[in-house]
């Protein structure tokens, strides 16, 4: 088993993932670049430099991720961080306008099967990783579990009248959201008394293929909840749903 703690990010080929991983290696850790496709995640692990290798997990295949918690267990011996990032906005064509996504998520509207594909990757999926890579992180001295929520998915903030972007809590995408901050709690309250620490975090509104680069924020700013609570010592929370300007209401 190596000295240095272990990460795993979920889709951290490319935008938020990415970022999270380069900003993890810079705090010392060996971060696993978890990509479908190994040729991207192995790009990007280049990118990030000695202290990252690529990971082929799917987070909507069983053996894939069985395969990656087996791997890591053999190579590394250890996982200290799971950063569950993985995740889709909608089941179309890459590209598709904002506005189009918007449109075809209206619950009078929406496709089960758009549900379903989305809910398998953004809900289903952290749930499976989750559950292979225990085993490794209750081990860890002190593990974390970050999952990468949206507060698109806070009832709280979109019941609100006077919420300007409520139009947009479709069918979709936003409850996939509120499905994970409910698994977040499930998973921050069966292993609370384990020091495990699992938070959820919202990264804002941030420009990348997830909303066809409409966003209004870069990925490095997007980063920094997920690494904080990546890095939460012994007195961080646990079971909280935040970003980077304090906690949001479920």
């Amino acid at each position: 088993m190596q000295n240095k703690p272990v990460a795993l990010i979920t889709g951290a080929n490319k935008g938020i993932g990415l970022q999270i991983a380069k900003d993890l290696a810079a705090h010392g850790f060996t971060v696993l670049v978890g990509s479908r496709n190994l040729k991207h995640g192995e790009a990007a692990a280049k990118s990030i430099g000695a202290d990252a290798r690529a990971l082929q997990i799917d987070v909507t295949n069983q053996g894939s991720i069985a395969a990656a918690a087996g791997r890591i267990r053999s190579e590394l011996g250890r996982l200290d961080v799971l950063v569950n990032n993985a995740g889709i906005s909608h089941a179309g064509k890459p590209g598709t306008p904002l506005e189009e996504i918007a449109k075809s998520g209206r619950p009078s509207a929406a496709s089960l099967d758009e549900v379903r594909t989305v809910f398998e990757t953004n809900v289903f999926g952290v749930i499976a990783v989750t559950q292979a890579m225990l085993p490794l992180l209750r081990e860890a001295p002190a593990a974390r579990i970050v999952n990468v929520s949206s507060s698109a998915g806070s009832l709280t903030i979109n019941s609100d009248p006077n919420f300007p972007h409520r139009s947009m809590f479709g069918a979709v995408y936003s409850p996939s959201k509120t499905a994970l901050n409910a698994i977040t709690l499930a998973f921050a309250i069966e292993l609370e008394s384990t020091g495990i620490k699992v938070n959820a975090a919202c990264p804002g509104f941030t420009s990348t293929d997830l909303n066809n680069f409409a966003g209004t924020r870069t990925v490095q700013e997007a980063a920094r909840e997920p690494v904080r609570l990546a890095l939460l010592d012994e007195n961080g929370p646990m079971g909280t749903f935040s970003d980077e300007d304090g906690p949001l209401p479920w």
